[in-house]
């Protein structure tokens, strides 16, 4: 159910490392979405924002709740889903792909060594 090609956080965002130029993307987890229930709105950073190392990076609400969305790596913002805006059930209906939410050029790539591979999170799941 989570793609091997990415890393994962506690508070269930993933990051997928584009280039060895340390662009990535980053939206939530599966998991997360299911959790929420059907999303209606996000408060993402604008384009050259800058977003921290597990740090607060915006909220999301969904009509169970409001939560707050935390950056898996450090960096400045390059790109922002537009179309979360106008279609913000992309994030449970495509958690992975077109539910995106942001892309960042890394400050620290070695940020991703701090975080859980499929497998770890899958077991972080299963102790939940």
């Amino acid at each position: 159910m989570n793609p091997d090609d990415r890393k994962y956080t506690r508070e269930h965002e993933w990051v997928l490392l584009e280039d060895a130029a340390g662009a990535a993307t980053v939206g939530i987890t599966h998991y997360a979405q299911d959790q929420l229930g059907d999303v209606v709105y996000l408060e993402l950073p604008a384009v050259g924002a800058t977003v921290g190392h597990l740090a607060k990076m915006g909220e999301i609400e969904s009509v169970k709740a409001v939560s707050d969305l935390y950056s898996p790596v450090s960096g400045d913002v390059t790109e922002v889903n537009g179309r979360l805006a106008h279609e913000p059930e992309l994030v449970n209906n495509d958690p992975f792909g077109d539910g995106w939410m942001l892309r960042v050029r890394m400050a620290d790539p070695s940020e991703l060594d701090n975080l859980l591979d499929a497998a770890g999170y899958a077991e972080y799941l299963g102790q939940l």
